[in-house]
């Protein structure tokens, strides 16, 4: 469902459901009284009670996608001999699937985070309308529309930046989980 749904109508669905059972208008990242108003606790709080909408649509269709890839991926290394003699020594399921085939399986999870980084910051340019979030996807979209080339530069090198930054740290995640990544002198 996280991917077969568009995220714009998940956040039209759950904006209505939350208006309509609560009263609280999930739009925008501030209530009407706290746009101006100096930081506070209060500003805090309602700024955190208007992020958990974008958060969990944003988050449905990434978990979503990173579910099935490990799905996939561990399903692959279950079939693989290493398993089966592992089985045969007696360990528990739990100790097997634990102790290598998650591990293996997670590669290629930990170098799909390199993306997240970017797409957290921009969001997705239809929900930040939908809700009206000051991302920079929105921003993005508005200087195309114009063809403001100097402002949508800015952004493509931002989130150009971004990704780089989320592929180190995904590069050294990946060095951390799997030893096998690791270079060695020879």
């Amino acid at each position: 469902m996280g991917l077969g749904i568009p995220d714009f109508l998940i956040a039209l669905v759950m904006a209505w459901v939350i208006f309509d059972t609560t009263g609280f208008l999930a739009t925008d990242l501030y209530s009407a009284e706290y746009r101006t108003a100096p930081w506070s606790l209060a500003k805090v709080w309602d700024l955190t009670k208007h992020l958990v909408l974008p958060v969990v649509i944003l988050g449905t269709a990434g978990t979503a996608t990173l579910i099935r890839i490990m799905r996939a991926n561990l399903l692959d290394e279950l079939k693989k001999p290493y398993v089966t003699t592992a089985r045969a020594k007696g360990l528990t399921e739990w100790q097997i699937i634990m102790k290598y085939p998650v591990r293996y399986a997670l590669n290629p999870v930990i170098s799909l985070t390199a993306y997240i980084l970017p797409f957290i910051i921009s969001g997705s340019v239809v929900l930040s309308y939908v809700l009206d979030l000051p991302t920079i996807g929105r921003d993005f979209l508005r200087a195309l529309t114009a063809q403001d080339i100097y402002l949508s530069g800015a952004v493509i090198l931002f989130s150009g930046w971004l990704t780089i930054i989320g592929t180190f740290g995904s590069d050294m995640l990946l060095a951390w989980v799997d030893p096998r990544i690791r270079l060695e002198d020879d």
